[in-house]
C-alpha cells in the first residue's frame, strides 16, 4: 500500500511492525486476511496515542508476503488497512504511512525486513539523525532491519518472539519491552 506522510519540520518520526505489535501475531505461515480475525493487542491503541500525544509521526513497515502468496489480494488488504486506520483514528491515534511488501524471501527484494527500502520511502529523502529513531518490531527480522537501517531497535514480546528467543538473536535488540503500550511508555517524556 502506497503510503503517505506529513513533511512537518522536526517531526519525530517513529516506525511500527504491524503483525505482533498492533494485532496479534497470526503465527508462523499464516496471515491476517479478514476484519474479523484482526485482534488488537491490549495496550495498542493506547501506545499509538501516546506516541501521537508526544509529537511522533508513526509509520507502518510490514512484510505481507500473502499477496505474493496469493492468500489475499491487494485491494482486500487495502481495505483491512483502512478499517485498521479508521479505529487508531477513532481511539485517538493516527498512523501516518503504511508501506507493505508484498514479495517472498525468494523474490531477493529491497523491501522486503531486513531490506530498508519501504524504510527510506517513508523518509522520502527528508535528513533526521537515524540513531534517534525507532523501529518497534516483533522479530529477529525487524531488528536486522533497525540495524541495517542505522536506528535504534526496540523489541516488543507482544507477537512471535519470546524472552528465551533472544540468546539467538544477533544481532540483539537495543531495548526490549513487553509490547507497544510499554514502549511507548519508556520512548516518550512521563508528561505525555
Amino acid at each position: 500500500m502506497k503510503g503517505r506522510s506529513s513533511d512537518k519540520p522536526g517531526k519525530k518520526i517513529i516506525f511500527l511492525d504491524r503483525d505482533g505489535v498492533i494485532n496479534r501475531f497470526p503465527g508462523i505461515g499464516s496471515y491476517l486476511t479478514r476484519l474479523k480475525d484482526f485482534r488488537w493487542i491490549p495496550g495498542a491503541l493506547s501506545g499509538l496515542r501516546k506516541l501521537n500525544n508526544a509529537g511522533f509521526e508513526v509509520n507502518v513497515i510490514s512484510n505481507q508476503g500473502c499477496i505474493s502468496h496469493k492468500v489475499i489480494t491487494l485491494k482486500r488488504l487495502e481495505t483491512l488497512t483502512r478499517w485498521m486506520l479508521k479505529k487508531v483514528n477513532k481511539a485517538g491515534g493516527s498512523i501516518s504511512g503504511v508501506y507493505y511488501c508484498p514479495h517472498q524471501t525468494r523474490d531477493r527484494c529491497g523491501c522486503k525486513k531486513p531490506g530498508t527500502l519501504l524504510f527510506k520511502k517513508a523518509l522520502r529523502g527528508r535528513k533526521l539523525d537515524l540513531s534517534k529513531v525507532f523501529f518497534i518490531g516483533d522479530s529477529k527480522e525487524d531488528v536486522e532491519a533497525a540495524k541495517h537501517l542505522g536506528c535504534r531497535s526496540l523489541l516488543v514480546l507482544s507477537g512471535r518472539t519470546q524472552r528465551r528467543d533472544l540468546k539467538k538473536f544477533e544481532p540483539k535488540p537495543d531495548v526490549v519491552k513487553k509490547d507497544l503500550l510499554e514502549a511507548a511508555r519508556w520512548i516518550t517524556p512521563k508528561k505525555s
